[in-house]
């Protein structure tokens, strides 16, 4: 019986210290609190196919997928530092995701994460956020009906010079 004891105390402890690393883990990627449906990295489930909205022809898989409340929230984990600000592609992604949710779901989320390797970010999916995106996906498809009037941006040179398609896009920055 005295052995029962110190015993007893040694699980409680690796239990608390298992509980302790796990909610670490958990903010250092970024999550909210919830239960993570799906993630397209790590050690969770992947998620089986892509989501697909066919009426924007939007396809796409967030990092992870955490319901809270029987809502799920999109998850988008950047490598890099965090910019004083999302970078506006970042946001959009972001809303991306959050329009696939929303018609995956039928439930629309109130709102999605973005985060970077130093700084989490919770961007209100809005109403006029949405419009935004629509406006966008609208441009990009009036662009490729023109076909091959769809230009790339080339405002960062340095995303330029790592990008993985430098060795075949006719657009790229010299150097």
């Amino acid at each position: 019986m005295n052995g029962l004891i110190p015993l007893a105390g040694l699980l409680l402890a690796l239990a608390l210290l298992a509980l302790w690393l796990a909610a670490r883990q958990r903010k250092a990627a970024g999550l909210p609190e919830g239960r993570v449906i799906a993630a397209d990295m790590g050690r969770w489930k992947r998620p089986e196919k892509p989501l697909y909205d066919a009426e924007t022809g939007l396809t796409g898989r967030p990092d992870y997928l955490v319901e809270q409340r029987g809502v799920l929230i999109p998850v988008e984990v950047k490598s890099a530092w965090a910019p004083a600000e999302p970078r506006e592609g970042h946001l959009f992604q972001l809303a991306a995701y959050c329009l696939l949710v929303e018609r995956s779901s039928g439930k629309r989320p109130p709102y999605g994460i973005l985060h970077y390797r130093n700084r989490t970010f919770a961007i209100e999916y809005t109403p006029g956020l949405e419009a935004e995106l629509r406006a966008l996906l609208d441009e990009m498809h009036e662009a490729q009906q023109r076909r091959g009037e769809a230009h790339r941006s080339h405002e960062e040179p340095s995303r330029c010079a790592r990008c993985g398609y430098k060795g075949v896009c006719e657009e790229k920055i010299p150097g």
